[in-house]
């Protein structure tokens, strides 16, 4: 399984944007999936996640009410999207997976990873 994402740039304090994690290799149906992110100097932190199957969703608390997550099986890509972003949320965002069905923001539940997608939100 490879992951890929994209959508990152710079944006002003309370725009948005929509990461995307496209997928191949497998069918990211059979996995739960996460969006994490790092700031320079930071710990890697879990922002979100989607069981697979059902779909339930998990949000980081500072980013709730903000993020949404979700996927698109016929493009075997998951999204997350980014609305009222603020400096705080600059980092490197990754997506990652495991076949468990599992809803966790931790990241050593997660087994593949992306590269990750740079965001930055500043004027």
């Amino acid at each position: 399984l490879q992951l890929v994402e994209s959508g990152g740039g710079l944006v002003q304090p309370a725009g948005s944007l929509r990461l995307s994690c496209a997928a191949s290799g497998d069918s990211l149906d059979y996995y739960s999936i996460g969006w994490f992110r790092q700031a320079p100097e930071k710990e890697r932190e879990g922002v979100a996640s989607i069981t697979r199957a059902g779909g339930s969703k998990l949000y980081a608390d500072s980013v709730k009410g903000r993020f949404a997550i979700s996927r698109d099986s016929a493009r075997n890509t998951v999204y997350l999207q980014m609305n009222s972003l603020n400096p705080e949320d600059t980092g490197v965002y990754y997506c990652a997976t495991t076949p468990k069905f599992t809803q966790t923001l931790r990241s050593r539940d997660y087994e593949y990873w992306g590269q990750g997608t740079q965001v930055t939100v500043s004027t």
